[in-house]
């Protein structure tokens, strides 16, 4: 066995992660296992000869990419944390089971420049590489129909049903076939064992060109079978894994003929066609290796799973809603926006179109988050606070309860930055208290704060200071007048026009609240 030069993790080591491990060790690339049962892990260590690793030793490892066989839920987790610290990621499918957390992951794999790569097994098989070449060559003609019958007695999910168990592998082959995504889908769940799992699933597809596909998925089946079945204009073929290998891909050149407006079938005897002999996980796997090593786009990349993920879901919306987990409870999260992991976010939140939460966030309950929003890392946000749209909160800033940032208001972090200059150690911070209002188009320059009720009038530039109450505005930015809690201009009483509340200046620079 030559040693790969690519070293590869594989994470998850049950029920099919054991498959990743031994693979990747036939093809000299395994670089170490991990399992969050660390008894497993040890045994494959010491089968293999590998360091079992924790996860964080993962991502501190040499190891140029990691393999994830772990529970779909933690796909996004997973696989972004390893990009990030500079790993090329190979997850099982699904990719993952929201559409929130598949662009996540695809987004992720861009700003890193790391391969993603998902375990789409089948487009690897021999037997379906010879049919989509004969799709695509144009040996059936046009194809017309589609279907795949993924049928066995168990293994039976208590923590999935069958749609997202089996499905996945037919969507995609019958994706790559076709060549474009379905308008259409409808499906059709039979729960017999839990009244909750579907145990047999039928998925009806229909594509823009008008080609129709067909799936039919259950794990209570009285015997196992594994077809997948096109039709075309000039002929058909049927790829049946379970058949030996010189009778896995056949053909036949069935033709219709037409009298009249009768059509007349003419069959035709079928006509294995000879396949190479090759484990298909093995050759996916040396596929991964490959696109690592050459830094090429997987065949089966982030963009394709994304594409397997949206009939997912649009065949079982609900399901997938239970299976993604409500991270955080009572918050409204738009599908474009983005979380890292770790956030925290309080109930009654809600955040709108394509904003960015990153990593060590906290944002309070009953909050706006605008569109285009980006926050962090390592910002806290109070309760009750608004952020309009276009709005980002960089590392060193602080806003506390009920603060109002207005459209494209700014906030820095540095006071000098250049662009070929790192200057991360030297953020300042800024601190919003209580209350405070920031207008649109006004900056905050680090390294100040904005008192309790203060008011930076729209378009302004702080550049020190603001005391509690305090109406900013200018540039740089002056105290011209006093505003009150309730945001209303306080004339020469200093008396309140909206709730009546009389206040007193105790400085030129303070004011405090006389009665409330």
């Amino acid at each position: 066995m030559t040693k790969s030069k690519t070293g590869v993790v594989v994470c998850g080591c049950g029920h099919w992660g054991k498959n990743l491990v031994r693979n990747f060790a036939e093809l000299g690339a395994l670089a170490g296992v991990s399992d969050p049962n660390s008894e497993l892990a040890e045994k494959f260590a010491k089968e293999f000869s590998v360091p079992a690793l924790t996860w964080d030793e993962v991502l501190s490892s040499s190891a140029d990419a990691v393999a994830i066989a772990a529970p779909a839920e933690l796909h996004a987790t997973l696989g972004v944390a390893a990009m990030k610290a500079g790993k090329h990621v190979y997850v099982e499918k699904p990719l993952a089971l929201s559409r929130q957390d598949g662009e996540l992951l695809i987004a992720t794999a861009k700003q890193t420049g790391r391969q993603l790569m998902v375990g789409h097994l089948l487009q690897y098989h021999p037997a379906f590489i010879a049919l989509l070449e004969m799709v695509r060559s144009g040996d059936l003609g046009k194809v017309q129909y589609v279907y795949s019958n993924r049928l066995s007695l168990g293994k039976i999910r208590r923590e999935e049903n069958v749609l997202w168990s089996f499905a996945p592998h037919d969507i995609s082959m019958i994706l790559a076939l076709v060549g474009e995504e379905p308008d259409v889908v409808t499906s059709t769940f039979a729960p017999m064992l839990h009244e909750k799992i579907s145990d047999s699933v039928q998925v009806q597809l229909k594509f823009p060109s008008g080609v129709r596909g067909h799936i039919f998925a259950s794990w209570l089946h009285p015997f196992k079978e594994q077809k997948l079945v096109v039709i075309g204009s000039e002929g058909m073929a049927v790829f049946d894994d379970r058949a030996g290998w010189n009778e896995k891909l056949t053909r036949y050149r069935h033709t219709i003929n037409w009298g009249g407006a009768v059509p007349t079938p003419k069959a035709a005897d079928a006509e294995p066609v000879p396949l190479p002999e090759a484990e298909p996980l093995k050759l996916e796997c040396q596929h991964f290796i490959d696109c690592v090593a050459t830094n090429s786009r997987p065949r089966t990349d982030g963009a394709e799973a994304l594409r397997v993920l949206n009939v997912l879901l649009a065949a079982d919306p609900d399901a997938a809603k239970e299976k993604s987990g409500d991270r955080f409870p009572g918050v409204k999260i738009h599908e474009s926006a983005y979380v890292d992991e770790p956030v925290s976010i309080g109930e009654g939140t809600r955040i709108w179109h394509f904003s960015h939460l990153l990593g060590n966030v906290q944002v309070g309950r009953s909050c706006s988050i605008g569109q285009n929003v980006v926050i962090g890392p390592n910002v806290k946000v109070g309760n009750n606070c608004k952020i309009q749209n276009n709005v980002s909160l960089y590392d060193g800033v602080e806003i506390e309860d009920g603060v109002f940032c207005g459209p494209s208001c700014v906030f820095t972090n540095v006071n000098n930055p250049r662009s070929e200059v790192e200057r991360k150690d030297e953020f300042r911070k800024t601190l919003v208290k209580r209350g405070a209002s920031i207008g649109a188009n006004a900056t905050i320059v680090c390294g100040n704060s904005l008192g309790e009720y203060s008011f930076v009038a729209a378009g302004a530039t702080v550049t020190k200071d603001v005391p509690a109450y305090a109406l900013m505005a200018g540039v740089p930015a002056k105290r011209i007048g006093w505003m009150s809690k309730a945001g209303g201009r306080l004339g020469a009483d200093l008396i309140c026009p909206i709730d009546g509340t009389q206040y007193r200046e105790k400085s030129s620079d303070e004011l405090v609240a006389v009665t409330e």
